[in-house]
């Protein structure tokens, strides 16, 4: 195993610890936002790839000792792939940031009705837009903050220091 090899690995499971512990304590009541910078945070610096399997980690993660809903698992996925789509195909930071807002906000908000629906058995106090506006607010607010973190990383110079090993 090569030394970034190990490198990427270490990053990965900081990033996952990150977003696990953060989620929770910058939290209001149906909004992730941190989840949020997080997943746009890793899709700018290891990729697609590397920022989906921190999605499902942290949604598994957070599902099992949080005790929250498969939300975690809809809300998360499809932003973290498509800010590392996004990043890679144009290689723009705000790219990230419109992957994530599109993927959170509006596919994973939309999946998240028929996955709750199947979760609870139950439509009646559900709609398909019912997560919507939470998730795309989150979206936004983490999007936001994350690239205004990521202007900071390539200020100081740690972002090429980052990239090198990626």
């Amino acid at each position: 195993m090569g030394q970034n090899h190990v490198k990427r690995l270490a990053m990965l499971a900081m990033m996952i610890a990150l977003d696990v512990v953060l989620s929770p304590l910058f939290r209001v009541e149906g909004m992730a936002p941190m989840s949020s910078v997080i997943n746009v945070i890793v899709a700018v610096v290891m990729g697609p790839l590397y920022a989906t399997v921190m999605a499902v980690a942290c949604a598994i993660l957070r599902m099992t000792l949080l005790g929250i809903p498969p939300l975690a698992l809809t809300g998360a996925v499809f932003g973290a792939l498509l800010a590392g789509i996004g990043y890679r195909l144009v290689r723009q930071n705000w790219w990230a940031a419109v992957g994530e807002i599109i993927g959170t906000g509006l596919i994973g908000s939309l999946l998240s009705y028929p996955v709750m629906v199947w979760f609870t058995g139950s439509s009646q106090s559900l709609y398909w837009f019912v997560y919507t506006p939470r998730f795309l607010g989150a979206s936004i607010v983490g999007s936001l903050i994350a690239l205004f973190v990521l202007y900071e990383l390539e200020h100081n110079g740690f972002m090429k220091r980052l990239q090198k090993i990626f």
